[in-house]
């Protein structure tokens, strides 16, 4: 089976074409912003991070996720907006981005001599790349090439039984035909780690399953956080405990093998079903899982979610017919039909995965549509 995309110089695979204006610290998040507001088409992103002197695995995580969300097969062209006195340097952010050969500039607010000039410099270079990115055509790809990235939240107790469940179909089906699936949220794999690790390929990836759910337990109890503990939501929603929760959500991973395990914002090296160690808040690992390369991303919820990304397609999918009905504007699918006897999980798998190849194809998600992009990285706590 076959998508239309585009090709980028480091052989991956774009399901679109956009131009990323991206900040190195949060100083520069306005600049990027006037610079993004002035060329039609163009994307960007604020953040809270970059400023000032961190601890090492943090600032590693940032400059990564940074690195990898300017890498992402779905940025034609980026520039790099920093200021200057930032421990995220612009120019080394920029000199990561172009290592995937792709158009990339970065402009220093301290250097063109202030916000107006960089603004002035960032449209004059975002033209000629927009200009640039609009001579470059889709062509057929093998399915091969996409990578799918399964999340949930606001989930409820038909997450874990219509729409997680359809899911899985979907990620199924891309994976049989070479593709990636990318399941995250590690605290929401407690309770439930022993069946993924029977799912792993070897011993050495099933003990890189226990490890990052003891991991996120451990950050847990050091901080006091009690890891039975539900959000509101998901309470009012329902469900009862993590575990639970957990054996709803893994269910997004289908029937496949895991066969790898990769720590946050880092890209694959296999194909198949990957795990991706993130935390369970919906932005935090849906832009981890886009830095890694996602082009895709699914997102399931009961209690229903707004949230969107710059750069990557989000579909929604709807665990129960009463939110659908309710946020229509918010969801692409309903999977509350399973429940409501007017369909199947293998039926609403495949129609999620037909959306997958018709989003890849061009179609706008309802959250591209809405215009929203959410952005946020997760630091690892001391």
């Amino acid at each position: 089976m076959i998508f239309n995309g585009y090709q980028r110089p480091d052989d991956s695979v774009g399901v679109r074409n956009h131009l990323l204006v991206l900040p190195s610290v949060v100083c520069s998040n306005d600049t990027a912003r006037l610079i993004a507001e002035q060329l039609h088409g163009a994307v960007y992103v604020t953040h809270e991070h970059g400023c000032g002197a961190q601890y090492l695995p943090s600032a590693d995580q940032i400059r990564r996720t940074m690195i990898g969300y300017g890498s992402n097969p779905n940025v034609g062209a980026c520039i790099v907006v920093g200021l200057g006195c930032e421990q995220m340097v612009a120019e080394d952010i920029a000199e990561g981005i172009a290592r995937t050969g792709k158009s990339v500039e970065s402009i220093v607010i301290q250097k063109v001599g202030g916000t107006i000039k960089a603004v002035s410099q960032g449209v004059t270079i975002g033209q000629k790349m927009l200009e640039d990115l609009t001579k470059q055509k889709r062509q057929e790809f093998d399915l091969s090439n996409l990578s799918f990235a399964l999340e949930c939240g606001g989930s409820d107790t038909t997450s874990g039984i219509s729409a997680n469940p359809a899911l899985g179909v979907a990620s199924d089906l891309l994976i049989r035909e070479g593709g990636t699936s990318i399941l995250s949220e590690t605290s929401e794999i407690v309770g439930a780690e022993h069946l993924m690790a029977r799912r792993a390929i070897n011993e050495e990836v099933a003990e890189q399953i226990l490890e990052i759910v003891h991991r996120a337990e451990q950050g847990g109890f050091k901080q006091g956080v009690d890891m039975s503990n539900l959000s509101p939501g998901n309470r009012e929603g329902g469900l009862s405990t993590v575990e639970e929760k957990s054996l709803g959500n893994i269910h997004k991973g289908g029937t496949s093998p895991v066969q790898e395990v990769v720590e946050y914002a880092v890209r694959p090296s296999q194909k198949g079903l990957i795990i991706m160690d993130t935390p369970g808040y919906d932005i935090e690992s849906i832009t981890a899982m886009v830095a890694g390369g996602t082009q895709v991303v699914a997102f399931t919820t009961g209690r229903g979610t707004p949230v969107g990304c710059p750069i990557a397609p989000v579909i929604k999918i709807c665990g129960n017919s009463s939110t659908y009905n309710k946020m229509q504007d918010n969801i692409d699918i309903n999977a509350g039909v399973i429940i409501d006897g007017l369909s199947t999980v293998q039926e609403v798998g495949q129609q999620i995965f037909q959306e997958l190849i018709d989003v890849s194809n061009g179609k706008l998600t309802k959250s591209e549509q809405l215009g929203f992009g959410d952005f946020s990285i997760y630091r690892p706590l001391l």
